[in-house]
């Protein structure tokens, strides 16, 4: 069954949340049970959880964007409750709340939203002009504008290889430090400008700032310091037979939570073979719920932003 909101209008800007469904599924194994939105965004995945619980379920969920935080004062229902903090924090949610170690799910959806990326307040994106910022939580941290003044041409280099996979990081970051002896950076159609001018081999179909953007977006908002953190989190948070789902929109979050399962999944792996060892004993933690599920064509169609995005579910050990 279609799950509600599929689409949404949130502050005048369209949102259609990615895999819904088959989050929806994989993640609700037990209709009475307690589960956790790591990431509320605009609510499209917790809106379609709570059409699936019972009277006794419960959602809790957290997101670090205030827009989000007030998002959420447009669901009214007893049985959702939200916290504005990283979901780095879950597992301090969870105890907060009484249910670590008993939550029958845990739901992460990796990344910027399209709100975020729609508003130029934001300054995520190259295609709209507004402040160099990119912070999630605007109350926090450098912005992109702040860190562009300060790094040194090294350190921004590194931060176009490592979080953008950027083939030219190093001219590129050449190309920010010598513009910015002249006027510092300030709007995200400046700098993307400069990067478009420097960047020697476009790609076909994507702005030669693509990467460099998502790099510094990545970096500011320590997006895989905190999905790392989140994933050691959830399943400690989890109870015996809890699911953990994960839906990820490039190969430097897939790896990580690929990874993530497939090490619990393994369990300890210097045993030598054909030692009669019990799952426990081996330390197996997870068991994979199925291959990574990717968005239909029907979905990219209507939402090209879903084509990167990759969805995957395993099930908590006793």
């Amino acid at each position: 069954m279609p799950s509600p909101d599929a689409e949404q209008v949130v502050s005048g800007f369209r949102h259609a949340s990615v895999l819904l469904d088959g989050a929806v599924e994989a993640l609700v194994n037990d209709p009475e049970g307690v589960y956790l939105d790591g990431t509320f965004g605009r609510g499209g995945h917790s809106r379609a959880v709570l059409a699936r619980l019972g009277a006794s379920g419960r959602l809790l969920a957290m997101d670090r964007d205030p827009q989000a935080i007030e998002e959420a004062r447009h669901l009214d229902d007893p049985r959702f409750s939200i916290t504005q903090r990283d979901f780095a924090r879950l597992g301090e949610f969870a105890r907060e709340q009484g249910v670590h170690g008993k939550l029958a799910g845990v739901l992460l959806d990796v990344g910027v939203s399209s709100p975020q990326l729609d508003d130029p307040e934001r300054g995520f994106s190259f295609m709209r002009d507004g402040p160099l910022d990119m912070r999630m939580d605007p109350s926090h941290g450098q912005s992109a504008a702040d860190f562009l003044v300060h790094a040194k041409e090294s350190e921004i280099a590194q931060v176009f290889k490592t979080y953008g996979e950027e083939r030219f990081a190093k001219r590129l970051a050449r190309a920010v430090v010598e513009r910015r002896s002249e006027k510092p950076f300030e709007r995200t159609v400046d700098l993307a400008e400069v990067l478009k001018a420097a960047h020697p081999a476009w790609e076909k179909g994507k702005h030669p700032a693509t990467r460099a953007f998502q790099a510094l977006r990545i970096y500011l908002n320590q997006e895989l310091e905190q999905l790392d953190a989140a994933l050691e989190a959830a399943l400690e948070a989890l109870a015996p037979g809890g699911h953990l789902v994960v839906i990820s929109f490039h190969s430097l979050e897939d790896r990580r939570v690929k990874r993530f399962i497939r090490r619990h999944v393994r369990g300890d792996t210097d045993v030598p073979r054909g030692v009669p060892l019990r799952d426990d004993q081996l330390n197996r933690r997870l068991v994979g719920l199925g291959k990574g599920q990717r968005p239909g064509p029907s979905e990219i169609d209507a939402n090209p932003r879903a084509r990167s995005a990759v969805m995957r579910a395993a099930r908590k050990l006793a």
